[in-house]
């Protein structure tokens, strides 16, 4: 089956891809809402303003004016304290966001959504402690900017994670479990 991936993410598409998943990419530029008392209601409406977003306007690579293939799109953010932290803005901001979670446990929210229904998967991440040093090491090596929390499990996160529970694709963004369950994967 293809599938239109809503998402300009590289570490979505790159699990996508190890999956054996035929898909198609289309970037939108839906607009975001932030409920930081529920997480979980953030990443849903989220993720379906993307796939309604990437439904609703004519693009390429398709020869009709809107997809004729299922759409998938997907929203992570990282929950601490009652607060999210999305992509941070700059460097300063995402060494903030590595600083205020050192050492503490955060929550990793996905709202992945196909055609309409959307399914929000939960993983717990426990940070290290972390040293200015480590901060501006890490920050060096990842595009912090472009990450939820300013950071990914996936590239050099030995670093900065002590461990994790739950699905490591959902920290990384996109959650198999519910694409198994759809029949994508």
């Amino acid at each position: 089956m293809k599938i239109v991936l809503a998402s300009g993410s590289p570490r979505r598409a790159k699990i996508l891809k190890d999956l054996g998943v035929d898909f198609e990419v289309v970037k939108t530029d839906a607009p975001e809402v932030s409920y930081p008392a529920d997480p979980e209601r953030t990443v849903s409406e989220n993720a379906l303003a993307k796939g309604a977003a990437a439904r609703s306007v004519p693009h390429s690579p398709f020869p009709v004016p809107h997809s004729p293939f299922p759409i998938l799109s997907a929203d992570t953010i990282v929950w601490f304290a009652n607060r999210i932290y999305g992509k941070p803005r700059d460097l300063e901001e995402a060494k903030e966001f590595l600083r205020e979670l050192a050492g503490n446990v955060h929550t990793v929210f996905t709202g992945v959504a196909f055609d309409g229904e959307v399914k929000v998967v939960r993983s717990d991440v426990k940070f290290r402690e972390l040293s200015e040093a480590t901060i501006d090491e890490y920050v060096a090596r990842v595009r912090p900017t472009d990450r939820a929390g300013a950071y990914d499990i996936d590239e050099s996160g030995d670093l900065i994670v002590e461990s994790y529970s739950g699905s490591y694709e959902n920290i990384m963004g996109l959650p198999v479990e519910p694409l198994k369950e759809w029949g994508i994967a």
